[in-house]
């Protein structure tokens, strides 16, 4: 039963109920699905891109970010005059803004208590594909806020941002998600592929190798751009998932709630593609479950320390800096 309403709630956060899910199973035709599932691949084969449910419907986005919006741990911040924030991989739920108006709230408190100076100015960058829905992001702006708010579309894989120029790198709940599926995960020949699975769990060796490695990759190029765009004493924040192995005997195995519903979902498509509804290629494919991986949580840390960036020191700040501690609720 606990399967099961964790199952209701990652559709929801995917913007799926599970009403929705048992028709589109039951009624849809095998050429209807076929024909979305093909154009779906050309677009993303284009674009490159995974965005969430767009609008501020039952089932978008916006309206089912509930796990985002607990994860909100300690922050320490240097500010000066003029400020600029970014929200790595913003999607259109209000959690988006959430993070930063606490910070800036808290940080207005601060120069109001301590500072007889004028207050300083804070820019929030808002970042997420192209194709994301940044209008329902902006139609849902708080109307007070200590900020001015901009977008700012693009991949966070590479700088988007002059160098030394960021102040607060932000980014929640985003960077599980793969730049691109690994190649061998598709392809027929490779020991590495994933046929009939939308998920690495329990996979073979090869096929959670390929992940951990596309992983890494995509963690080492986000770090290497906000190495250059962070200013000297700049704070990066980063919210993601993480499994952690019960024990060795299943340490290859679900471990979260999340992953293995995403499971659950791919023996779904599994059965639908033998009832002739859905392609048996399209099953294990360029898809929404084979496009994320959930590391252990240490695995980013790892890679980062593993490479030096060049240019980047570890600071030690001045006592006599303004630092902001928002604490977690």
């Amino acid at each position: 039963m606990a399967q099961l309403h964790g199952m209701r709630g990652w559709l929801a956060s995917r913007g799926i109920s599970v009403r929705s899910m048992l028709n589109y199973c039951s009624l849809v035709s095998k050429h209807r699905v076929e024909n979305q599932m093909v154009e779906r691949t050309q677009q993303r084969a284009i674009l490159g891109l995974h965005t969430m449910t767009v609008g501020e419907g039952p089932l978008s986005y916006a309206q089912n970010s509930s796990y985002q919006e607990t994860l909100y741990g300690s922050k320490y911040l240097s500010i000066s005059d003029n400020n600029l924030f970014e929200n790595f991989g913003c999607s259109t739920g209000h959690n988006s803004f959430l993070a930063m108006q606490m910070i800036t709230r808290s940080l207005q408190q601060n120069f109001n208590q301590k500072i007889s100076f004028s207050n300083p100015d804070f820019y929030m960058y808002f970042n997420d594909q192209v194709t994301n829905d940044f209008n329902t992001l902006f139609r849902s702006l708080p109307p007070e806020r200590h900020y001015q708010a901009v977008g700012l579309p693009g991949d966070y894989h590479r700088r988007l941002l002059p160098k030394a120029s960021l102040h607060f790198a932000y980014s929640s709940w985003a960077l599980h998600w793969l730049s691109q599926v690994p190649t061998a995960v598709a392809d027929p020949n490779s020991p590495a592929w994933n046929k009939g699975r939308v998920l690495y769990l329990g996979a073979r060796p090869e096929v959670v190798d390929a992940y951990s490695s596309q992983h890494a990759k995509d963690t080492e190029t986000f770090l290497e751009a906000r190495a250059q765009e962070l200013v000297s004493g700049g704070l990066m924040v980063l919210v993601l998932p993480g499994v952690i192995p019960t024990s060795a005997e299943n340490s290859n195995t679900s471990y979260t709630d999340i992953p293995t519903e995403i499971a659950l979902i791919g023996s779904c498509l599994t059965d639908m593609a033998k009832k002739g509804e859905l392609a048996v290629a399209h099953i294990g494919g360029d898809d929404d479950g084979n496009a994320h991986y959930f590391g252990q949580p240490v695995a980013p840390f790892c890679v980062g320390r593993r490479r030096r960036l060049e240019g980047r020191q570890r600071w030690s700040p001045p006592p006599q800096r303004l630092w902001l501690a928002a604490a977690a609720t």
